[in-house]
């Protein structure tokens, strides 16, 4: 039990120190900042969903001692809360049946067990990013106009303090900025929290204490009604005020789930080529240095959910049935 206390508060002073790293403004705490919730997903998934909670119980506290309620609560919100939920889910099972032994000498099989999907775990993170985005623009303000205003006013001020004679054009480029930032805060947060997750269960996997299968993950796939959810929040965007930020934030996390599976898909897709290599690293390098060719795996996405391209390539790579006698 000393060791386990021991483990939370060694990974909440972790998550705790990377958070409030980025009060010192160097450029490197901004990756210790996104990279926060990764030392409580390990315990979470290493030791379990407790040991997350009670040191991220001890940062959120400490943090509110030494910096102020609001970082108490940010923290609580956008690092605690993702990483003990989201390790929570992937040590989530249900037994399904009995494995029944061969022979009569053996000793019984355990339970089979079926494991929380990845693709339920990709939709939760995707709202978690959505629910991070929303509540850090509410600290800026509980109208569109408000949120909208500050954000370009500290924009302004950034672009005034590295270019002091900035003219009406460097207005007009605020303002883009500005109708984008939402969205593309989301895309990060999903991002960010979506590669804390697969290190996590990678370090506990690589120290043996993984306690699930790995999944193969290039059968991740959204829930069917996701693309409703989809549909509703895109039409949502439309709108004017508060509800428009709130779609479209909503919106941009749910095309990087589908982005997400947009990527699985493409491995799946690949696996006859004998380059497959090479076009996946290729793909992996465009998406990361442009950043816009990641739309070209939202539609593959989008395209699997709706005519599934996988299941029909993974029946065409199977062999034909044996004639009956």
């Amino acid at each position: 039990m000393m060791a386990f206390g021991l483990i939370a508060l060694i990974a909440g002073a972790a998550s705790a120190l990377m958070f409030a790293s980025i009060v010192s403004g160097a450029l490197i705490s901004l990756v210790l900042f996104y990279l926060a919730p990764l030392p409580l997903m390990v315990a979470a998934i290493g030791w379990g969903p407790l040991c997350a909670s009670l040191g991220g119980i001890a940062a959120a506290i400490g943090l509110g001692a030494l910096f102020g309620l609001p970082y108490c609560i940010a923290f609580a919100v956008t690092v605690a809360l993702p990483a003990w939920w989201l390790g929570h889910l992937v040590l989530l099972s249900r037994q399904v049946g009995h494995v029944t032994p061969d022979a009569a000498t053996e000793p019984p099989a355990g339970p089979e067990l079926e494991w929380y999907p990845v693709g339920r775990i990709l939709l939760w993170i995707a709202g978690f990013a959505t629910l991070t985005t929303i509540a850090a623009l509410l600290t800026l303000g509980t109208d569109a106009d408000t949120i909208m205003g500050t954000l370009r006013r500290g924009l302004m001020r950034i672009l005034r303090a590295t270019d002091p004679q900035a003219s009406g054009e460097a207005d007009q480029f605020v303002d883009a900025l500005v109708r984008i930032a939402p969205a593309a805060a989301t895309i990060v947060a999903m991002m960010t929290l979506t590669l804390n997750l697969w290190l996590s269960a990678k370090v506990t996997a690589t120290s043996g204490r993984l306690r699930r299968p790995w999944p193969d993950l290039m059968t991740a796939e959204l829930p069917p009604m996701t693309l409703v959810a989809l549909c509703i929040a895109l039409a949502f965007c439309f709108t004017g005020g508060l509800l428009a930020i709130v779609a479209q934030i909503t919106t941009a996390a749910l095309m990087m789930s589908y982005a997400l599976t947009g990527f699985a898909v493409l491995h799946t897709l690949t696996l006859a080529l004998k380059s497959r290599t090479f076009w996946l690293g290729s793909t992996y390098a465009v998406v990361v240095v442009f950043g816009w060719p990641v739309i070209a795996m939202v539609i593959l996405g989008l395209a699997d959910a709706v005519f599934g391209f996988r299941e029909r390539f993974l029946r065409s790579r199977q062999p034909p049935p044996l004639p009956t006698p």
